[in-house]
């Protein structure tokens, strides 16, 4: 019987994904998890572009049927087609967040590149307000997001796609996590 010969770019993909997992500080997993475990009373409003929004919906959807913690995105395109008109893309997180927050909710926000302007207004108007708010993003530490977010989780790689895998990754672990303290 002949082994099949393994296909290089799908083992360097794998391990450049794994890379970015294991360079993840696994405390700022943790400060996450229990931020969302104190949101019990509360609410998360979860946000992202593109496969960050998928990422989103995903996670905010699982952590709520799994752990009854109210937990919302805003990916549905008569809001977010909305808001953009009404107030411009870069402004509708910021915005959206300006109507649905409270004191104590708990806001996160997804950025591959951290460098996303609507994310970076969300997170500005956020820590004006002082809500909490939490950033999950990759390419450069230093990107604008991570500078403004007192609590990020930084994901070292430069690609879209190990980025978004990562931070997908990342969210649906506390949520199992979480599922086994029950």
């Amino acid at each position: 019987m002949k082994t099949k010969k393994k296909n290089k770019f799908y083992l360097n993909y794998i391990e450049g994904i794994n890379d970015a997992l294991n360079n993840i500080d696994h405390n700022k997993i943790e400060k996450l998890e229990k931020l969302i475990d104190k949101c019990r009373n509360n609410r998360i409003l979860v946000f992202g572009n593109g496969a960050g929004a998928a990422i989103a919906s995903h996670f905010a959807n699982d952590l709520s049927n799994t752990s009854k913690i109210k937990t919302y995105s805003f990916d549905n395109s008569a809001h977010l087609t909305c808001f953009a008109n009404d107030y411009g893309f870069e402004n509708w997180v910021k915005k959206t967040i300006e109507i649905f927050a409270n004191k104590n909710d708990l806001i996160i926000l997804l950025s591959a590149s951290g460098n996303s302007k609507n994310m970076i207004k969300a997170a500005e108007y956020c820590k004006i307000k002082r809500l909490n708010f939490f950033s999950i993003t990759g390419f450069l530490e230093t990107n604008k997001l991570n500078k403004i977010s007192k609590n990020f989780i930084w994901i070292d790689s430069k690609s879209y796609n190990k980025v978004e895998l990562s931070q997908l990754f990342v969210l649906l672990s506390i949520i199992d996590k979480m599922k086994l303290k029950k």
